[in-house]
Parts: C-alpha cells; sequence; structure tokens
C-alpha cells in the first residue's frame, strides 16, 4: 500500500471529494446557459469602450439582452439548428459507428494482442508505451484490452504487473497529444477551436490537422519519458510497497489466446488496410484529385476536400478491416451482427448527445450576446497591461487547462469550457488558435493522476487482479510521476518547435496579426 505517501494520498482524496460534489458537466453546462442569459440581460445596460478590431463599422460592443422578445423568438428558432449544427456531434457519431464495428468484431481485440505479442523482453517497457500512444486512436476501446494484456506481459515476463498497467495508461494519455495517427478527437478539437476563432474573426479557417506535427513529434519524448519513469522510478516502488498476491491463470490464459480463425481473419484485415492505404494514395496522388484545393493544388491546406474527409475516412479505416475480420473469424454471421455493434456502441454516446444539446445552446448564447467578444477582449486587455511574453502567456494556458484537468478531465468538455474565451483572447493578443490548441492538448497528461478520470475504477479492477490492496491512492502515486514526466517533455517539445520556428501542423501557424481598422 502507499502509506509512506500519505500527503499525496490526503490531497488527492480532497480532489476526489470535491470532483464527486460536482454536478454532471452537463448540468455545469445548464448552470452556464442560465448564467449568459442573467448577464446578457444586466450587461445590455452598459456601455462598452471595446470594439472588435475586425467589425469596419467600427461601432463599440453592446451586449445583447437574450431575454429581449425577438431573441427569445430567434433563439427557439435556431434551437435545433443549434443542436444538429453543433460541431462536435456528427464527427463524433460517424468516427464511432465505424470503430464500433472495428472492436465488436474483434478486430481491435486482436490487433492490440499481436501488437505487444512481438515483444522483445529487454524492450518489453518502451514497446508498451509505444502501443499505448498508437491504441489512442480506437479511443475507450483500449483500455479493455490493453491494460489487461500489458499487466500479463509484464507479469509473464517476472516483471510487476501494475507497472504494465500504469506504462499503458500512460502511453494512452500520452497518445492524445503525442500520436502518429490522426484521430477522432482532432476534428472534435478543431471544431470548437474554429468556432472560438469566429467570435473575433468570423473568416478563419483552422485546419483539422493543425497539431499533427507537434503530436508527432512529441511521441519520441513520451515514449523515453515512459520507458525511464517505468523502469527507474515506478517500477521499483512497486517492488517496494505493492507486493503481489494474487493471480488469475484462467484469465491470464484467455487474454493472450488468439484462435485460428482470428488470426486468419486478421491477415485478412491488415491486407484490406494496406490496400486501402494504396487505394487512398493512388486517388491522392494526381494533381488533378478531386481531393485537392480547386485553387492551389494542396492537400494540406483546410479547403482541400481530403482535409474536410479526415472523419469519414477514419470510419471508413475502421468498418473495412473490421468487417473483414468479422465475417473471416466468424464474429459476425450476417449484416444484422454488424448493425448491432454500430447500435450498441452508440449506446454509449447517449450522455454525449444531452451533453451536446445544452453546450450547443450555451454556445450560441456566448457568441450572439456578444459576451465571449467582450471577455476575450477585456482578457486580452488586461494580458497586454500586464507586458507578459508571448511564452509565458502559453505556459499560463497550460498551467489552467492543467488544473482543470484535475476536475473535469472530458477532453472535449473542457475545451468547449474553455475554447470560445482563451482562443479569441489570444488572437487579440497575437497568439493562433493553433497555438493555443496545442498548449490545451498538454493538459492531457494530468489525466491519469486524477481518481476523477472515468476509467479510474476498469483499471483498479485490473490491479486488483494481482495487488488485492491497491486503491485509488495506489494507482494516483504511482502515475503522478509518469504525469510530471509527459507533462514536461511535451511543454519541451511545443517550446522546440516554436523557437526554432517548426510547423506545429498542417495550416497552421504560432501568430495571428490582428487586422486594424480604419
Amino acid at each position: 500500500m502507499v502509506d509512506s505517501l500519505a500527503p499525496n494520498k490526503g490531497f488527492l482524496n480532497r480532489i476526489e471529494r470535491i470532483g464527486n460534489a460536482m454536478p454532471s458537466i452537463t448540468m455545469l453546462f445548464l448552470y452556464a446557459l442560465i448564467i449568459c442569459w442573467v448577464l446578457s440581460f444586466l450587461l445590455s445596460f452598459v456601455s462598452f469602450d471595446y470594439v472588435n478590431p475586425l467589425d469596419p463599422t467600427g461601432e463599440k460592443i453592446q451586449v445583447i439582452n437574450m431575454f429581449d422578445y425577438s431573441e427569445i423568438v430567434t433563439f427557439l428558432t435556431k434551437m435545433v439548428g443549434n443542436f444538429i449544427t453543433f460541431p462536435p456531434l456528427a464527427i463524433t457519431i460517424v468516427a464511432t459507428l465505424g470503430i464500433g464495428i472495428a472492436e465488436g468484431s474483434g478486430f481491435i481485440n486482436t490487433a492490440l494482442k499481436k501488437m505487444l505479442s512481438i515483444i522483445s523482453p529487454k524492450m518489453l517497457t518502451p514497446t508498451v508505451a509505444f502501443v499505448g500512444v498508437v491504441a489512442h486512436i480506437v479511443s475507450d476501446s483500449a483500455y479493455v484490452i490493453l491494460m489487461p494484456v500489458s499487466a500479463l506481459m509484464f507479469y509473464a515476463s517476472g516483471r510487476h504487473p501494475l507497472a504494465g498497467v500504469a506504462t499503458a495508461f500512460a502511453g494512452l494519455a500520452g497518445g492524445f497529444t503525442a500520436s502518429y495517427t490522426p484521430s477522432q478527437i482532432d476534428p472534435i478539437l478543431q471544431s470548437f477551436t474554429e468556432k472560438a476563432a469566429h467570435l473575433l474573426d468570423p473568416s478563419y479557417s483552422v485546419n483539422v490537422l493543425c497539431n499533427y506535427f507537434f503530436s508527432l513529434g512529441g511521441t519520441f519524448g513520451v515514449i523515453l519519458v515512459c520507458w525511464f519513469v517505468t523502469e527507474k522510478i515506478v517500477e521499483p516502488w512497486l517492488n517496494k510497497n505493492c507486493p503481489v498476491d494474487c493471480t488469475n491463470p484462467t484469465d491470464s490464459e484467455d487474454v493472450k489466446q488468439i484462435t485460428p480463425s482470428q488470426a486468419k481473419g486478421f491477415r485478412w484485415a491488415i491486407l484490406s488496410i494496406i490496400g486501402l492505404i494504396v487505394l487512398l494514395t493512388a486517388l491522392l496522388y494526381p494533381e488533378s484529385s478531386p481531393f485537392r484545393d480547386p485553387k492551389t493544388g494542396s492537400l494540406t491546406n483546410s479547403a482541400a476536400p481530403v482535409m474536410q474527409s479526415i472523419v469519414p475516412l477514419l470510419f471508413i479505416f475502421f468498418a473495412v478491416p473490421g468487417l473483414i475480420y468479422g465475417f473471416v473469424a466468424g464474429t459476425f454471421k450476417s449484416s444484422k451482427d454488424v448493425t448491432n455493434t454500430m447500435e450498441n456502441i452508440t449506446k454509449s454516446l447517449i450522455s454525449f448527445i444531452v451533453f451536446c444539446f445544452i453546450a450547443a445552446q450555451f454556445l450560441y448564447s456566448f457568441g450572439h450576446s456578444n459576451i465571449g467578444t467582450l471577455i476575450s477582449l477585456t482578457g486580452a486587455d488586461m494580458l497586454r497591461s500586464l507586458s507578459m511574453p508571448a511564452w509565458l502567456t502559453i505556459i499560463g494556458m497550460i498551467l489552467l487547462s492543467s488544473c482543470i484537468n484535475l476536475i473535469i478531465t472530458s477532453a472535449t468538455s473542457k475545451w468547449a469550457i474553455m475554447a470560445p474565451v482563451m482562443v479569441p483572447m489570444l488572437m487579440a493578443v497575437g497568439l493562433s488558435p493553433e497555438l493555443t490548441q496545442a498548449s490545451f492538448r498538454i493538459s492531457a497528461a494530468v489525466n491519469v493522476s486524477t481518481p476523477m478520470f472515468p476509467f479510474y475504477p476498469l483499471i483498479l479492477s485490473y490491479c486488483h487482479k494481482y495487488c488485492s490492496k491497491a486503491g485509488v491512492g495506489t494507482l494516483c502515486s504511482m502515475m503522478i510521476p509518469f504525469s510530471i514526466g509527459i507533462w514536461l517533455v511535451l511543454v519541451a517539445t511545443l517550446f522546440i518547435y516554436w523557437g526554432f520556428d517548426i510547423p506545429i501542423g498542417f495550416d497552421s501557424s504560432y501568430t495571428y496579426d490582428l487586422p486594424r481598422t480604419q
């Protein structure tokens, strides 16, 4: 157990109590909607000296009273539209349907087992960290199979199984920022970022892969940190404080077993992925390709159809191998089995859909009332008065989002709250939306150390298979070194990119030039 770390455990327990006492994220947005409307009424009587720099008329900002009769009518007529056009809604549903097919067929399960089975004992730790980084593309599915398999691999190698859980968990968290491939979180964050940028500049466009180069560069540091922290800090501590006192051989055999039919299905599924890559390359290569920007011929700017097709492509790259694996391995007997998997995974989105409905109404009210623009310009004015260098402003942004992450671990919920304020505020002091989004993503390193993370109970159940006395304090304590290490290496990576002016993504920059009105 971790009695020697009582101060840390007490602090984490206080965080857990505070988080548990908070309303749900959906209710927080409902309260925010009510507050926004009340503020719009009160502030509509106040005259402000702020002028939107992009308003050619030069008129001062006036807060619109949402309780005005005409505004209430307008709000009611737009309520359904606000929900349907809420950026993350359709993106998440489409990507999740594809993942549902791949998960329900068993393809994701087998793929993770295969990746972890081809391991040199000396390279076990970095391999598990690497698989964790890669596995984040399948979102929540990775937690179900990656953790127990990693624990088993460590245990079979004569090492502490909880070190395997910790390494895989840290790799998954690092994968949110450090990643080899795009995933569904990229278009979700981009949609919030672009919508927030429009509060100040309605013409601004954010590329869906605006942080990709930074994410790719961060993978090296994340894997190295996980390797070092596991073998030099966490595993020695676990060997001393958390002795293995129980195992379940039956479960272990089930986790590592791959049947001949699964192996055959996996081979055909991999061949289908290779075929899809070849086909996509052939479609993108010609200069006349319809996937290119018709004006510039570019594949990488936000106007290129391929960049607008990231989510459908994710759906295809999950659904096709999932279908092939399912029918070859025998997990799919008919088309009904396929639709059932899509329906089952959609059930997990019910709470998210409810959240989207409330959040969409809040974001509409926040922007339409001009409160968002007013707060952004007021905050920017304060930042200018402090004369803080740009790098210090970004550090403040990272620290703020990291602190919020102790309580609100959902990236979608947190960025929905922060983006409408932080993106235009930092734009007003010359920092780009792409840089602000990259700074926000670093805060995911804190996820693994807070008991508010929704997968903590599941991960603890895996720990209990080997250490019956493991608790929330145990898990938090062994993950804190990973959070610190990943946080530091990602901050360093961002500033190295910035210092050497290396692009952080496609069609992105570090600065924003605010136009001057006459």
